[in-house]
């Protein structure tokens, strides 16, 4: 029985994401598997790429033979280097971890409230009542009109 490692497509249609997986030569690429090794994810940024080389070099060692874009993969990740006794090639790129959502929403919360809470303090500082002593500002009991002269508009 030959055995390969290839790629076995998940995702949807323009979001391809395979998985690494060892199986029998003869099967479907997206049929039956031996075992999942690894994740690639292409359209991520940087790409996710996710091998567990323990796996993968005892999978080698025992003969199975990777598919091209697996070899290119496993060049990237530098497992096919340490299987062949080459130098390592220069590491991956990583995404940077994701912020915690949590955190996110209790810091703007907080800054809402303190937003809401400075909104309210200079509305009630700008009612000041009104003393008995002083007269209210005099405000016209009916509009004046403005007498036009006669040749304008």
């Amino acid at each position: 029985m030959a055995v390969k490692i290839k790629l076995k497509r998940l995702g949807m249609i323009r979001n391809p994401q395979y998985r690494v997986v060892i199986a029998d030569s003869r099967t479907k690429r997206d049929g039956r598997a031996i075992e999942e090794i690894g994740l690639y994810h292409p359209k991520e940024n940087p790409s996710r790429i996710e091998i567990d080389a323990e796996r993968a070099a005892y999978w080698l060692g025992v003969g199975a033979q990777p598919t091209e874009p697996v070899l290119k993969l496993l060049k990237l990740t530098g497992d096919w280097q340490k299987f062949k006794g080459e130098p390592a090639p220069a590491p991956l790129k990583v995404a940077e971890p994701k912020a915690d959502r949590h955190a996110a929403y209790e810091a703007a919360a907080k800054e809402a409230l303190s937003l809401d809470a400075a909104a309210t303090t200079a509305k009630k500082s700008a009612k000041k009542p009104v003393k008995a002593d002083e007269p209210a500002a005099e405000t016209p009991a009916e509009p004046v009109a403005e007498e036009k002269p006669e040749g304008e508009a």
